[in-house]
């Protein structure tokens, strides 16, 4: 069956208009009118899962060191921009499910922590939005995390994500019993994007944020795209054929 799909997803959270995986990027994205929401979801060295896309805490925040060696109590006290703290993953799905977005999942488990992260993201997914009427995708880069999340949260959908998408791609994403296909805009093939429409399977592309490319993968088939600019993006100012 067909999924319903935005046409744009907001990058881990707010885009490069707030602090990357932060609620308040989260907000800023449903006040410009996204529909839906992309964020990076690892545990902390208490094993709770927390929204960040960086194994280590230097870029994103004003911490040192590896997110999956860092205690809550060090972890919630840090700034990951303009005074935002990290946020639990509890509270970015109850703020996603208030506000009415679709929320995009990504599993992103630092190295060796791939099981661990999948069990406890995929339980809590399908506790988080039990019921809920607009439901989650969850992705990963990681086959074992989304093998994981198959079994242990079925009713959840799940997007299979590459950078470039491989030639036994269908057979790996009925495998994974995967809705979706998700991969780097730039890095498309028209062959992939003939075999999905064969099958039915919607394609989301990251990261757009260019409007000439914008408009050219809408025009050859893409269902959907991640974007960083927000601002550009917003209300879908260009045309594109339907």
């Amino acid at each position: 069956m067909p999924i319903p799909l935005p046409r744009w997803f907001a990058h881990r959270g707010g885009g490069c208009l707030a602090p990357e995986n932060t609620l308040a990027g989260i907000r800023l994205a449903a006040r410009l009118g996204f529909k839906a929401v992309e964020f990076d979801v690892m545990l902390s060295g208490d094993g709770t899962p927390v929204l960040i896309h960086d194994e280590r805490l230097e870029r994103t925040t004003n911490g040192v060191g590896h997110v999956c060696e860092t205690s809550d109590a060090q972890l919630f006290s840090l700034d990951a921009g303009a005074g935002e703290p990290i946020p639990r993953f509890e509270e970015a799905a109850l703020l996603c499910r208030q506000l009415g977005l679709l929320a995009n999942v990504e599993i992103k488990p630092a190295t060796g922590f791939e099981l661990p992260t999948a069990e406890t993201v995929a339980r809590l997914t399908g506790e988080l939005w039990r019921d809920a009427p607009v439901q989650p995708l969850i992705s990963s880069f990681s086959p074992a995390a989304l093998e994981i999340a198959r079994d242990l949260a079925p009713q959840i959908r799940r997007g299979i994500l590459f950078e470039l998408v491989p030639a036994d791609w269908l057979a790996e994403l009925r495998r994974l019993r995967a809705v979706s296909l998700h991969c780097a805009g730039d890095l498309l093939t028209d062959t992939v994007l003939a075999e999905a429409s064969t099958e039915g399977i919607p394609v989301l592309c990251y990261t757009v944020n260019a409007e000439k490319q914008a408009k050219n993968l809408l025009e050859r088939g893409v269902s959907a795209m991640f974007t960083d600019r927000l601002d550009l993006f917003a209300g879908e100012t260009f045309s594109y054929k339907s």
